[in-house]
């Protein structure tokens, strides 16, 4: 007769084997297969961007005639002719330069401005601190959209209507809700010991910001200014509508260049590969930080 106490015996041990089999199988998927796979879904990711890679460095007659993967079995129709007629054409270099111009002081305002912002809903009590916070949580659901025509009646009326500055102080806007919210979560887990203990050492507000806030907050100031450079680089609408039309962004130039000439694509194919290349340039040089930035507080 079999007793209780060892039929509870055998259960776990069977308990015991399976979850030993489960780990091992999850040990062995996670090891060789895992990276196959993982490997396979990288290049799947990417098979769009070498394909217009492959494609801006073939003649516009050969990109009529065969597919981009036709390079594998002839090499040799591999030039870089398309890339000196880009650097000839005056509207897709100056469009460089103009989008150059937009996106790296609309991501520093808005990394500036925002962390400033973020230490001070975080860290610095001030009279309705708490119901500002909210205001700024609200507007992340507007959408740009909605602020399209009123933003434009208000910038024709104080004459920065189709500038740069236009161009670049919309994009500020509409970025800070944003950065504030992240960073100010982000501020709000440095333990306050740590920021007592620097007060006690007679460091004021800014000395505390710049000195000890700044530098913990690196990844999530990273990962901030990737999102923002990212979504300014390739913006359209927002170009579209306040940049000026003599030197448009590379975005709007690109559809300039489909609109006008619809078979230009020696031109077009390495225009959209710069063009795409370079925030993939950006965020490969900072990944470390964004991935960081993201997985902040994951561990609490």
């Amino acid at each position: 007769m079999t007793t209780p106490s060892a039929t509870t015996a055998s259960d776990a041990g069977a308990v015991k084997t399976r979850r030993s089999l489960g780990a091992r199988i999850a040990a062995r998927a996670g090891g060789g297969v895992m990276r196959v796979v993982l490997v396979l879904v990288g290049l799947f990711w990417l098979m769009p961007t070498i394909g217009l890679l492959l494609s801006s460095l073939r003649s516009p007659d050969r990109i009529a005639a065969t597919g981009w993967w036709n390079i594998f079995t002839a090499p040799s129709e591999l030039t870089f002719d398309n890339y000196s007629r880009l650097l000839d054409n005056s509207t897709i270099t100056g469009s460089l330069f103009s989008t150059v111009m937009i996106t790296v002081p609309s991501t520093v305002l808005v990394v500036v401005i925002g962390s400033l912002a973020g230490y001070a809903f975080a860290w610095m009590d001030f009279p309705g601190r708490d119901w500002w916070f909210l205001l700024v949580v609200g507007l992340l659901v507007v959408p740009v959209q909605v602020a399209l025509i009123p933003v434009s009646k208000l910038f024709g009326e104080i004459g920065i209507f189709e500038t740069t500055l236009g161009v670049i102080l919309f994009h500020t806007a509409f970025g800070l809700p944003f950065a504030i919210f992240l960073l100010r979560n982000f501020f709000a887990e440095i333990p306050r010991e740590l920021l007592e203990a620097a007060r006690l050492d007679g460091a004021g507000e800014i000395r505390l910001f710049t000195r000890v806030v700044m530098p913990l907050g690196g990844p999530a100031i990273a990962s901030l200014g990737i999102f923002q450079f990212l979504w300014v680089w390739n913006d359209m609408l927002v170009a579209l509508i306040f940049a000026d039309s003599g030197s448009p962004p590379i975005t709007v130039a690109l559809q300039q260049q489909v609109r006008q000439f619809g078979n230009n694509i020696d031109v077009l194919a390495p225009g959209a590969f710069v063009s795409m290349v370079i925030p993939l340039a950006v965020f490969f040089a900072f990944q470390r930080q964004f991935v960081s930035g993201v997985m902040a507080g994951a561990v609490k």
